[in-house]
């Protein structure tokens, strides 16, 4: 998935004429603190809640404003997990996509990306969520994989975690049996440490309340 897939139309950009009044209607519409400014198709730079109250006036046109973040963007081609860092790095609520001569051609909005990595996690999908933990350089997907497929379950998900100055790994993986306890009998028997085990009525159902909790907070 790339960065053009996930482009939203419920968001609008902002012009360089237009006031920071302006401004502060849109970001209370649109439920967002981060707006990009346009001029002549071209991304001129985002402007934040923060860069607007810091103003003196907002009676001020967009062009008068410092754009604190002017060069937040990314490129139509580049992958999910880029845009996702961005999010975190910036703490974004939007972000601006262009292309190869810096054209804007929409953003990406923090929903979007909550909904897109729900659905890469395999949230919406009913099923045991294991934790392993594991030396890095015992790490063996295939190994794990056919523990897992000789018990008749499959990998739905999966995403490995490193402690900072640790060659220890955490594999957390959803699979596609909430009755997961045969898998672990079996990563047992392989000498694998288990860290955590969640089983569909003790996890999925808080887990898919949080979600939903998480999407009502971000469209209030």
């Amino acid at each position: 998935m790339i960065a053009k897939d996930l482009i939203s139309n419920a968001v609008l950009p902002l012009k360089a004429s237009d006031t920071g009044l302006v401004a502060m209607h849109w970001f209370d519409e649109f439920k967002v603190s981060h707006l990009p400014v346009v001029g002549d198709s071209q991304l001129l730079g985002l402007i934040s809640e923060d860069d607007i109250f810091a103003a003196d006036s907002f009676e001020e046109p967009i062009w008068n404003y410092q754009l604190q973040l002017q060069n937040v963007s990314i490129l139509h081609t580049r992958h999910f997990y880029e845009a996702l860092k961005l999010f975190a790095d910036f703490k974004l609520t939007t972000l601006p996509v262009v292309d190869e001569k810096g054209l804007y051609l929409g953003l990406i909005t923090l929903a979007d990306m909550v909904e897109k990595m729900a659905a890469t996690a395999a949230v919406n999908n009913p099923g045991g969520i294991l934790v392993l933990e594991l030396n890095a350089n015992d790490f063996s997907m295939v190994a794990i994989s056919k523990i897992i497929e000789d018990n008749d379950a499959k990998i739905l998900s999966f995403y490995v975690t490193s402690p900072a100055d640790s060659t220890r790994l955490e594999l957390t993986m959803k699979l596609n049996r909430i009755d997961i306890q045969p898998v672990i009998q079996s990563f047992i028997r392989y000498d694998y440490t288990i860290k955590a085990s969640f089983f569909e009525s003790d996890y999925f159902d808080n887990l898919r309340e949080r979600y939903d909790l998480l999407m009502t907070y971000l469209n209030v």
